[in-house]
């Protein structure tokens, strides 16, 4: 028994009419997404990194080349506020992660690159990363692998995920 579980047949048992069969699915997804995030926390903090930072760093190497987007669409990109993204850019800008400079035919235009270092600082941070959860899904057998890659895939579609419009 999980802690899930657990959680249901406690709430099976104050109120037996509801049908928690969703919460053995959600529930599960929820709190191991939860747990995942501390652990991917822990793997970054021994780098000197937040998650936050990562996301930024990422979602600009994953342009490639120049590695650039206008802050507007960094913040679309990663579903923040314009604030936030603000606030985001000028710290990692300190760390020397990135810079920013206006847009030559707009000046309104906020552009956001990322440094050789913000660079070297995603891919590192990427490494351990992966290979921690490549450590945690190594007690998977292959086919139970297959079956949670097929199962999610199919959860995504009933709700409706999509890549953001290229």
């Amino acid at each position: 028994m999980d802690a899930v579980a657990f959680a249901v047949g406690q709430w099976r048992a104050e109120a037996p009419t509801l049908d928690h069969a969703p919460t053995l699915i959600f529930g599960r997804l929820a709190r191991y997404a939860q747990m995942l995030a501390v652990m991917n926390d822990r793997v970054l903090a021994e780098l000197g990194l937040a998650a936050w930072e990562l996301d930024v760093l990422d979602t600009l190497t994953r342009q490639g080349a120049p590695y650039s987007l206008t802050a507007g669409d960094l913040e679309r990109a990663m579903l923040i506020t314009s604030g936030t993204t603000t606030h985001r850019i000028g710290r990692l800008e300190a760390r020397g992660y990135v810079t920013r400079s206006r847009d030559a035919d707009d000046r309104r235009v906020v552009n956001v690159v990322l440094t050789d270092a913000g660079r070297a600082a995603c891919v590192t941070a990427l490494e351990a990363l992966l290979e921690r959860q490549r450590r945690a899904l190594d007690a998977l057998e292959t086919h139970e692998q297959d079956a949670l890659t097929t199962g999610l895939r199919a959860l995504g579609r009933v709700l409706r995920d999509a890549p953001p419009d290229a």
